[in-house]
């Protein structure tokens, strides 16, 4: 994140200068266009014909604006360079915060599957628990039951029948 506020401070200035030399080159281009324009309609030969010299001014109008084109042209390239480096920095900040957030996804499931297992240990062990209270509640019931029959059902012993 740094990094890309770090480029984005250092461009900008650049992007925004560039952008000022271009408009003032696409300036000095049209004004060469019109001084070629001018040198086009010059005819000073006989008979209002165009000489040599004329047709020499005019090439040498035009071999500036080429000139001209090309300084565009090189602003465009390093524009375009400009942009794409900007691009690929940004790409490489988002491929890192996407990386960063997959390891982060990874860990809350390995924390949410430890806590499901804990959660299952635990209803193991309530199982458990309830198993051997159940057991135990039976056993319990059996055991005075077996009581109640043998303690207070016992056959009891008439005095008449000692005698």
């Amino acid at each position: 994140m740094k990094k890309t506020l770090f480029l984005l401070f250092f461009f900008a200035p650049l992007l925004v200068f560039s952008q000022a030399k271009l408009e003032k080159l696409m300036e000095e281009r049209q004004a060469l266009h019109q001084q070629w324009q001018n040198s086009e309609s010059k005819k000073s030969g006989i008979f209002g014909n165009r000489t040599k010299k004329d047709m020499v001014e005019t090439n040498n109008w035009m071999e500036r604006i080429i000139n001209k084109d090309n300084q565009i042209m090189d602003e465009l390239k390093m524009l375009s360079e400009i942009e794409k480096t900007e691009i690929t920095y940004e790409k490489n900040d988002y491929k890192f915060i996407s990386r960063k957030q997959e390891r982060e996804i990874a860990t809350l499931k390995r924390a949410l599957q430890e806590k499901e297992q804990n959660i299952e240990e635990r209803k193991s062990n309530n199982r458990t628990y309830e198993w051997t209270s159940f057991i135990f509640f039976l056993s319990t019931v059996g055991l005075g039951y077996m009581y109640w029959k043998k303690v207070i059902k016992k056959p009891k012993i008439s005095i008449n029948s000692r005698l």
